[in-house]
């Protein structure tokens, strides 16, 4: 196995595949020693090489440590230094997708069985690079087994993969979602049970909490927590005697569709809300009033046909109406009337026309928080994870308001697109958080780049609002730990959480290579929980066996199982299905019988700790090759 990349994603992703997985690994990464302009570039990389040899010096004696391999361009003669040609995986995680998508076309040329993975931010080039070089492969080598080649080229997003999680904890705290397009998992944390009832188990019970996370000055549970840290996919027999922990618990297994394209005739309808202030519509339906009045106060003096005396009414209002000279009193005083109410429409008519410019020529400005906001987001940073977190709380109705300091950052043209508020300025600035109305907002979401900024940032905002709701973006395990303990001892009414996008993304990055769809992560405090799908077939701790034998506490769990046939499935699980598809959602069932034998042919979902993954999968022969005992 081969990682190449240049932040914390690569050393995380080496650590799994090395301490989890048992594979024998390199990593490629710049060379720590930079002058001039990359000096800060260098430190942050030779920071990842310490950490990486900390990693492997915690290692466990039977593990191999990781192969470190420094390369200041990842060219051929790079990757075939690193191994490539005999390579079973190579992972492209660096932050740059012009890097990686080089990377990706030298390694297919270099070795055409290669599965590769690949870090891409872009969606939709993503997927027109894996059918670019999954083509490539099955040119280079004839014959190669389909099924394998379904798994040789895989495109993820770290954003991606993290976004669900940040966003439903920044919305429901608890709520933990994992959406990899077709499939919604939805789980909820439960408050431990009172004494003589029963924590609700959902449909079943993912882990158990820490001991200690109820305690304002606990800390959340990490791998090295040991017994009083999270027990992930724990039995029933664990769940009852566990008094006074809180659960984990599967609430919904469904599928989403995409919505349809809107008609051609969709949204067609003029935007006065947008276009006119409240009060100018005010005015103008108060003189829309007037005018009827008058027009009716015509027809009953005058006698005249209705449309006779409103026509009268429109000639006296535009003053182009003859002199009432001679006529009754009633006609006249009705003509100075209109005569007035025209007077009154001028200035109306010009406000509407110069707001409706102000609007077209503001529509691409961004917006700013409007008065009387609350119960909103507050989101620091648009970056890559910031700008997936912004659409997925878009897409959930969420109201939002950006922080960002870089008003040329990627989510600055997702913002301005949503409407949704700006706020341009440092946050560690004064009155920057006041301007984003931090003293109304429901949640403060901190997913700057610098682990320092969203401490900041969070504290000022607890001293502001000591009861809101804050989800940080953390690195360090140890230092996530302190903030926490520190933050719910300050503040024990209100929820903290602290996130690692990297952490999210690794296990899915690791369980890619080695060949298997991972739809998903829930973070269980600092622990992840991993959401797969998996052919039974070549796995004889599922094939034969029931649902409930199947089960294997604290490693998997059967959740779900695609009963469709096996030529009419959905290759990828993770693929967006197309609107009006009826028949997708009928293929997978949740609702399973423990007494349901699993048979070869069937494809299943499950929930995985790290290690049990890794226990299921084994090691996996290399593209184009198959094991022994196939």
């Amino acid at each position: 196995m081969i990682v190449c990349g240049d932040d914390a994603l690569a050393e995380r992703l080496a650590a799994e595949l090395s301490a989890v997985y048992r594979e024998q690994v390199t990593l490629v990464v710049p060379p720590g020693r930079r002058t001039g302009p990359a000096a800060g570039r260098a430190q942050r990389v030779s920071a990842l090489l310490g950490r990486m040899q900390a990693a492997m010096n915690r290692a466990d004696g039977d593990a191999s440590a990781p192969r470190l391999l420094e390369a200041a361009e990842l060219d051929m003669a790079a990757l075939s230094d690193a191994g490539v040609r005999e390579a079973a995986a190579l992972a492209l995680v660096y932050d740059d997708d012009e890097t990686n998508i080089h990377a990706a076309l030298a390694a297919r040329r270099l070795n055409p069985r290669l599965r590769l993975v690949i870090r891409l931010y872009n969606r939709r080039l993503g997927q027109h690079l894996e059918e670019l070089l999954d083509q490539a492969a099955a040119l280079a080598v004839p014959g190669l087994d389909p099924e394998v080649l379904d798994t040789s080229t895989t495109v993820l997003s770290d954003a991606d993969t993290a976004a669900p999680a940040l966003a439903a904890t920044a919305i429901a705290g608890t709520s933990k979602v994992v959406q990899a397009d077709g499939l919604l998992l939805r789980a909820v944390e439960r408050t431990p049970p009172r004494r003589g009832e029963v924590a609700d188990p959902g449909l079943c019970t993912l882990a158990l909490l820490s001991s200690t996370t109820n305690d304002p000055a606990g800390a959340e549970g990490s791998d090295a927590s040991g017994q009083e840290g999270p027990a992930l996919l724990p039995d029933a027999e664990t769940v009852a005697a566990a008094t006074g922990r809180g659960t984990v618990a599967l609430e919904t297994v469904t599928h989403t569709a995409s919505a349809p394209p809107p008609g051609r005739l969709t949204g067609r309808g003029l935007p006065f809300g947008r276009l006119f202030s409240r009060r100018l519509r005010w005015s103008l339906a108060g003189l829309a009033v007037s005018v009827l009045g008058l027009a009716v106060a015509s027809w009953l003096t005058t006698g005249d046909h209705p449309l006779h005396a409103a026509y009268l009414t429109l000639l006296d209002l535009f003053a182009i109406g003859d002199p009432a000279i001679g006529e009754p009193t009633a006609r006249q005083a009705l003509q100075l009337l209109s005569g007035l109410a025209g007077l009154l429409l001028l200035p109306v008519l010009l406000a509407a026309v110069l707001e409706a410019l102000g609007t077209f020529r503001t529509a691409s400005a961004l917006r700013r928080p409007p008065r009387g906001l609350s119960g909103h987001v507050v989101l620091l940073g648009l970056g890559k994870v910031g700008t997936r977190v912004l659409s997925r709380l878009a897409e959930l109705g969420i109201p939002v308001v950006c922080v960002e300091e870089d008003p040329e950052a990627r989510g600055i043209s997702l913002a301005r697109r949503l409407r949704v508020p700006v706020v341009v300025g440092d946050v560690t600035q004064e009155g920057v958080l006041e301007a984003a109305k931090i003293h109304r907002a429901h949640a403060l979401l901190a997913l700057t780049s610098s682990d320092t900024t969203n401490l900041e940032a969070a504290l000022y905002a607890r001293s502001v609002k000591p009861d809101l709701r804050t989800v940080l973006r953390l690195y360090d395990d140890d230092f996530a730990a302190a903030v926490y303990r520190t933050l719910r001892a300050a503040h024990p009414r209100a929820l903290t959480r602290s996130r690692s996008v990297s952490t999210l993304a690794a296990p899915a990055f690791a369980g890619t290579m080695m060949g298997r769809q991972i739809l998903g992560a829930i973070p269980v405090e600092r622990r992840v929980l991993l959401f797969a799908a998996l052919d039974v077939a070549g796995h004889p701790q599922l094939e034969g066996r029931t649902i409930a034998e199947s089960f294997r506490p604290g490693a998997w769990r059967v959740i779900a199982l695609d009963t469709a046939a096996p030529d009419e499935r959905q290759p990828d699980l993770a693929a967006t299905p197309a609107p009006g598809d009826a028949d997708r959602p009928a293929g997978l069932v949740w609702d399973l019988h423990p007494g349901y034998v699993l048979r070869p042919e069937d494809r299943v979902v499950l929930a995985a700790t790290r290690q049990g993954l890794a226990q299921l999968l084994g090691r996996r022969p290399q593209l184009g090759t198959r094991s022994a005992d196939a």
